[in-house]
């Protein structure tokens, strides 16, 4: 009687006795694999962990110089140092706003996107940015938000937009000179020292304004002429170059009119007539202005509008989120619309057949399909902003960086301005605890997704 092997019962062959040297699926040995790895291995450790093991234990140290052990006197000072609390207080602002509003930006592109011809290249518009270092995005940003609108793009705008709903003045630097008939009227307002008389001409002459700062529309002043019935004059620069040239309170022919200044006629408090000088400075009021004060309002002198301080202590911090939001939307938009195109159509289908508007298929369906991918976007950009440096460091002036200070910033200042490596140290460590949850969270989620 014959045995019968497994594998003659089964018509093929049976299986080879398994070696003692195992491969991995892709035919490496492990020995092989373990010596590809070692390089990465040997940098991880020295960039990574030695760092982090060597931070940690700086962070009991002193900032003396033998360098003693401190206990938790450098975390105390975290938390009792203004400047350091600040730089929290800033961090949690920024952990608040910049990730919800970039992945916000990010969604609402990559729906939008989806339903124009041209919305490949929209997103490539939108997510240029991430090809620019934070460097040079901060040295843009800094430029942009320029206190000077001749420089900063968005006082240039703002200005503009209020110049165009409230008139600028264009003599901000006029005033009377020697021997004038104007006096202060409180305000920035001059007035007359004493009252004017119709068929008497008026001369107001003022200075201050130098001859390249004169508008362009100004021209040549015109002595004022009688009209009886009538209160006529001129304003004008009672200024002519060169020593000795021209005779003040008198129009010569090189002194240009004050086209535009508006002349108000003031009887017992209140206006009674007003009107605004020609081009060549030249003015003319009704009978209503006789017995009156000439006024001169203070609009006509007032400093132009100088736009929005946007790098000052209050809104430096958001000016720089709105650098950072322009940069990373468009990441979060690629991310999202990678997530919005596996979302099954038949389900949106469904609920505009149903009778649900765009409005809600993009609430109740699209926003919970996408709910996975959005939780990661978000946090990786919560992860990203807590450290946070390039921008702060980069766009807040000087006089601002405290207002704007972030801990990250404050880590760099510590170890290098202040000589503090000790609570430089318990910065870092803070950051690390603080990234830390958010990154596993990323992790876990991420093999939840690869399980499915």
């Amino acid at each position: 009687m014959t045995s019968v092997s497994a594998g003659d019962v089964a018509g093929r062959p049976a299986a080879p006795p398994p070696s003692s040297k195992r491969k991995s699926v892709t035919g490496t040995r492990k020995t092989v694999a373990v010596l590809f790895l070692l390089p990465a291995v040997v940098l991880l450790g020295a960039l990574v962990v030695y760092p982090i093991g060597y931070s940690l234990v700086r962070s009991f140290l002193s900032d003396s110089a033998g360098g003693g052990f401190a206990g938790f006197d450098n975390y105390t000072e975290v938390f009792s140092d203004d400047g350091i609390r600040t730089a929290l207080k800033n961090n949690v602002f920024w952990i608040v706003f910049a990730p919800t509003v970039a992945t916000a930006l990010g969604l609402v592109f990559a729906v939008l996107t989806e339903r124009v011809r041209w919305g490949t290249a929209f997103k490539l518009v939108i997510f240029m940015p991430m090809a620019i270092s934070m460097l040079a995005a901060g040295i843009i940003f800094r430029l942009v938000f320029d206190q000077d609108p001749e420089r900063g793009v968005a006082n240039a705008v703002w200005v503009g937009v209020h110049d165009t709903f409230a008139d600028a003045s264009a003599f901000p630097k006029a005033h009377p000179g020697r021997q004038s008939p104007l006096e202060s009227a409180g305000g920035g307002a001059f007035v007359t020292k004493d009252p004017v008389r119709a068929g008497v001409p008026v001369a107001l002459p003022l200075v201050g304004v130098a001859p390249d700062q004169m508008p362009g529309s100004a021209k040549a002043a015109k002595a004022p002429a009688a009209d009886p019935g009538k209160v006529t004059g001129t304003t004008w620069q009672d200024f002519t170059r060169g020593k000795g040239v021209g005779k003040l309170g008198e129009v010569d022919a090189a002194e240009l009119g004050y086209p535009g200044m508006r002349i108000e006629a003031v009887k017992d408090g209140k206006v009674v007539d007003s009107t605004k000088a020609a081009s060549d400075g030249s003015f003319t009021l009704s009978a209503k202005a006789d017995g009156a004060q000439l006024r001169l309002p203070g609009s006509n002198f007032r400093e132009p509008y100088n736009g929005v301080d946007w790098l000052g202590p209050t809104l430096v911090t958001p000016s720089i989120i709105l650098s950072y939001v322009w940069m990373w939307a468009g990441f979060a938009m690629v991310l999202i619309a990678a997530g919005l195109a596996a979302v099954p159509r038949e389900l949106l289908e469904a609920a505009r057949v149903d009778g649900a508007s765009e409005w809600q298929v993009f609430r109740k369906v699209t926003v919970p399909l996408l709910a996975p991918v959005l939780a990661v976007v978000l946090v990786t950009l919560m992860i990203n902003v807590l450290k946070i440096f390039d921008l702060v460091f980069i766009i807040a002036p000087g006089s601002s960086q405290d207002d704007a200070n972030v801990l990250a910033l404050q880590l760099y200042r510590s170890a290098f301005n202040d000589g503090r490596p000790g609570v430089a140290s318990a910065i870092s460590v803070i950051l690390l605890l603080l990234v830390i949850p958010l990154m596993l969270f990323n992790i876990r989620r991420l093999r939840r997704e690869g399980r499915r």
